[in-house]
């Protein structure tokens, strides 16, 4: 598979000190030569998206799925930017449909006011992915609750308090 070698390529120039790991400073570093600004809490919330083995770096077989991911997230936002180079609330709601996050009114609400940046109704990628990685890891840490796939959950004081603990970004 040619692109797992570009992928694979990219991995290793990335992981600077051939720990066979990427840490969140050599991925947001990464991230940022491709024009992608992110904090370092959003990076390592990346990480902890896919971390399988929970050592608090990326493997290449964790990288790819974050990858799959992000690749995922970019062509909601490319099919629906319209040359604008950002997204309106409108066309968010529609990308996170196309993504598999489908969210009521309030809770859509809400997230987009916590990730529009400049509170100016518009989306760039990055704002976009910061968004999409906090529903992901919602989503991730709902479902370790929801062990019945019922879609509800109920929590003591003590798991809530987990919860917004490993959803903050």
């Amino acid at each position: 598979m040619e692109n797992r070698a570009v992928l694979r390529e990219w991995f290793d120039r990335v992981d600077s000190d051939k720990s066979g790991g990427i840490t969140a400073l050599q991925l947001k570093t990464a991230l940022a030569v491709g024009n992608l600004e992110f904090p370092l809490t959003v990076v390592q919330q990346m990480i902890r998206m896919y971390d399988f083995d929970r050592n608090g770096s990326m493997s290449f077989e964790e990288f790819i799925a974050l990858n799959k991911f992000l690749l995922k997230v970019q062509h909601a936002f490319s099919d629906l930017e319209r040359g604008r180079g950002f997204l309106v609330p409108d066309d968010v709601y529609e990308a996170l449909i196309k993504i598999g996050f489908m969210l009521d009114s309030p809770a859509f609400y809400s997230v987009c006011e916590s990730f529009d940046q400049n509170k100016n109704g518009r989306f760039q990628l990055d704002d976009f992915i910061a968004l999409c990685v906090f529903l992901q890891s919602a989503r991730n840490l709902f479902n370790s609750f929801d062990t019945s796939k019922q879609g509800r959950v109920t929590l003591d004081l003590n798991q809530f308090v987990y919860c917004t603990a490993n959803c903050r970004i």
